[in-house]
């Protein structure tokens, strides 16, 4: 089963480095997609590793790596294109710190013990921090509008909340809250997605679940510990 949940993870680094090609190719909305797809995959291979009891020192490694090229090379490379003739300058320099978060956060991640991260992790996830960046830029194409300025600064501000110390819910902690079921959570989801699926807003839909978890999840952790 640990073999699964690698193959899980090696389709995620697929849809990463599909996504560069893409965006090397400025398609940038099948770029954006591939990374949402890496998103679900790497959601897909932590469960299988735990619901199977199979996490191994290598899979988290390599989880680790996949996730460096899925959500950290692969939005910065859709956002340098996508931004490219704007704030050249400031936008080289925001998606590299951006980066740089990213590996530390992952780095730390990796050397935090199980029992200090039960229901939380410390810092925005890479995956969320990914999903938001690429949403955004679906949305910014949906609507045919774009600030440069509110980019970079949305950028800054993922990277600095990867490396925070702020707490964000991990699946267990979601599943603290709703009481050890997400079926009903993840239903609403699907069909809130498909409203804006049908509205053809998708990029605007999926932002409002990635600032939802963004903005809340801190204080939803906070009074689980004063529980």
């Amino acid at each position: 089963m640990s073999q699964i949940a690698n193959l899980a993870t090696i389709l995620s680094l697929l849809c990463g480095f599909s996504s560069l090609i893409l965006s090397s190719g400025r398609n940038f909305v099948l770029s954006a997609y591939a990374v949402l797809l890496a998103v679900i995959l790497d959601g897909i291979d932590g469960q299988l590793a735990l619901k199977n009891k199979v996490s191994s020192a290598f899979g988290k490694e390599l989880d680790s790596l996949v996730d460096v090229v899925s959500f950290g090379v692969a939005p910065s490379l859709l956002g340098y294109l996508f931004i490219y003739d704007n704030l050249h300058f400031l936008s080289v320099a925001a998606l590299f710190i951006y980066i740089m978060c990213a590996v530390v956060r992952l780095a730390r991640y990796n050397i935090i013990t199980k029992e200090e991260k039960r229901y939380y992790f410390s810092g925005l996830p890479t995956t969320v921090s990914g999903g938001i960046l690429v949403s955004y830029i679906l949305a910014c194409i949906e609507k045919d509008r774009f600030s440069p300025l509110l980019f970079v600064l949305l950028v800054l501000l993922l990277a600095y909340l990867m490396v925070s110390r702020a707490r964000y819910l991990n699946l267990d902690g979601i599943k603290q809250v709703l009481g050890f079921s997400l079926k009903p959570a993840i239903l609403s989801l699907i069909i809130a997605l498909g409203i804006a699926f049908y509205l053809k807003k998708p990029g605007l839909g999926l932002l409002s679940v990635f600032l939802i978890y963004l903005i809340f999840s801190p204080f939803v952790v906070k009074r689980l510990d004063n529980n």
